[in-house]
């Protein structure tokens, strides 16, 4: 009998209470065949040695005692009755479905594909129980149907839905990450502060670290809990956007955030050069200091004149 990988891998999700990863999976396999070399190579030497007989080990590799009835067994194979001591529970190396021919290279192909079919006979079956692949692997979960009992079995509250303003919030970190609380609330135009405090509570989000502006500002990115509360393995499957590309967006924060000056033509005024402030109030000071220079001038003027008016003598009656 061949091996069977999709058993192997069945037994391997259900002994696991993490994500079972591809990577994880190729080094039990590494791992099976290294333990099975050194056993092979210690059997060796332990056959080797002279004056001793060979090892128990080896002795059941024999074809006489494949042939044999194992100790505690009728001779037709059959398992001992209860309470007979036997090992019922041993790992059998002997089983071909399970531990022989085990390739020494196993694909992430061979792999998908097992758990592709384990995932069509979970859900063909309707047990409850799906096979899920998450941002750091495989898993079996129960179905969303079954929540409720999962809930009361934990004593755990129904989960809280989130805000319109809540989902804005997250929706603007994960297609901006990492991103900063100022460039937020440019973009929706209101404070973010709450929306950003509730995502932090559900870890949803975390601190990334800060940015490389006046004021290190904190910068905010999504965890591998959005990932799973989305849906998705990796950010790259989220959709894309239809609106703005992230170039447009840039180019739209940095317009924002640093407004430029307008003028009087960009407001509809006419471009009218005004005098300044300084020179239109100089004005009345320098025309009436014309005036006094052009008084002062009048006497000086007249001043040869004067005399000869008064040097003038008139005609004397008699």
């Amino acid at each position: 009998m061949a091996f069977n990988l999709k058993k192997v891998l069945k037994a391997l999700l259900f002994s696991s209470s993490h994500p079972l990863a591809i990577k994880d999976i190729q080094a039990a396999f590494t791992r099976f065949h290294d333990t099975a070399a050194l056993e092979h190579a210690a059997a060796s030497e332990e056959s080797t040695e002279p004056g001793e007989s060979p090892s128990p080990a080896v002795e059941a590799e024999t074809p006489k005692a494949e042939a044999e009835p194992a100790a505690g067994t009728e001779g037709n194979g059959e398992a001992p009755a209860a309470g007979e001591p036997a090992e019922v529970f041993a790992e059998t190396p002997a089983d071909p479905e399970l531990y022989a021919e085990v390739p020494s290279l196993i694909t992430a192909t061979q792999i998908r594909e097992a758990m592709d079919q384990i995932a069509a006979e979970l859900k063909a079956a309707d047990e409850g129980l799906l096979l899920i692949e998450g941002s750091t692997g495989y898993r079996l979960v129960t179905h969303p149907r079954f929540a409720r009992w999962v809930r009361i079995l934990r004593s755990e509250p129904p989960p809280v839905k989130l805000s319109q303003s809540s989902i804005e919030t997250l929706a603007i970190v994960a297609y901006r990450q990492p991103v900063t609380r100022g460039e937020i609330e440019t973009i929706r135009g209101v404070s973010a502060e709450a929306g950003v405090n509730k995502l932090l509570e559900r870890e949803l989000i975390y601190i990334v670290g800060r940015a490389d502006l006046p004021g290190r500002p904190i910068q905010y990115g999504t965890t591998d809990k959005f990932l799973e509360f989305v849906g998705v393995k990796s950010l790259d499957e989220l959709p894309a956007s239809d609106v703005l590309s992230s170039r447009q967006i840039d180019e739209w924060l940095k317009t924002a955030m640093n407004p430029p000056s307008l003028g009087d033509t960009d407001m509809g005024l006419a471009n009218e050069e005004l005098p300044l402030e300084g020179a239109a109030a100089g004005e009345p000071a320098a025309e009436s200091a014309g005036e006094t220079t052009a008084n002062a001038d009048e006497p000086a003027a007249s001043a040869p004149a004067a005399p000869s008016e008064s040097s003038e003598e008139k005609p004397n009656p008699a």
